[in-house]
């Protein structure tokens, strides 16, 4: 498990030395799971922000922030450039799948499109990016509408289903397939409270507009919740799918 807050700023670790450091994560709010880390790369004059994927880091060491990829410096100097001042096309994520030829997320039935899990054996043509599904020519124009920067909800208010309940502070991520586990939510600027874990199954909507989180539990639940222990990240883990095994 690692934690948003732990991998932004970490440097990024290309196969032959250092390449930047990561300024954000993107993760899709279908799947809940991160696609991209943000590398900012270069200097202080020549600084630009690419993509890199999950299925090119080979390991994460959060506590020493660095996170190990098996791609070269070249590679990601050369990679499709981005403004994240705009939100991701598909267009863009398309030229940056072919251009380290690795399959589309999207285009399949599992969390990585043909593949269960990052580094595994795509489930169709070696070495061929599976086709996109979908309306391409909507999201080529408008841009990937489930794609999200962790940076940008950190502080988003969560809504309990009685009342409003915290924000969000920061978020826990499996490293086995990126799929974020849990959200850290800050209770302390609503009562003398804690900081509690809730997990995204337990989501009904979010209000981009309003920067709103609304989740099926009641105030007293989250209230009732242990409190966040980075150190005890599993322990969390198994008690918000507890809680939401009971809730069903």
């Amino acid at each position: 498990m690692n934690t948003a807050s732990q991998l932004q700023g970490a440097t990024a670790l290309a196969s032959d030395g250092e390449a930047g450091r990561i300024k954000d994560i993107y993760f899709d709010d279908e799947h809940w799971t991160v696609r991209y880390l943000v590398v900012e790369t270069g200097g202080w004059f020549d600084s630009r922000e690419v993509l890199v994927s999950p299925l090119a880091v080979t390991g994460t060491d959060a506590p020493n922030g660095r996170v190990s990829l098996d791609i070269s410096k070249e590679q990601i100097r050369k990679a499709p450039e981005i403004d994240t001042r705009k939100p991701v096309s598909r267009q863009q994520e398309t030229s940056f799948a072919d251009y380290y030829r690795y399959p589309y997320y999207w285009g399949g039935a599992w969390t990585w499109g043909f593949m269960g899990y990052p580094g595994t054996q795509p489930d169709g043509p070696a070495g061929e990016p599976s086709r996109a599904v979908g309306n391409e020519a909507r999201e080529r124009e408008q841009g990937d509408p489930h794609l999200r920067s962790c940076k940008q909800l950190t502080g988003y208010e969560i809504r309990a289903t009685d009342d409003s309940v915290g924000h969000v502070e920061d978020f826990v991520m499996d490293e086995r397939n990126w799929a974020i586990k849990l959200m850290v939510v800050d209770t302390r600027n609503w009562w003398p409270g804690k900081k509690v874990l809730i997990a995204p199954d337990r989501i009904d909507r979010v209000s981009w507009d309003d920067k709103q989180i609304a989740v099926n539990i009641a105030r007293a639940q989250v209230e009732g919740s242990p409190e966040y222990d980075p150190g005890e990240l599993e322990a969390g883990l198994y008690h918000a799918a507890g809680e939401l095994a009971e809730s069903r």
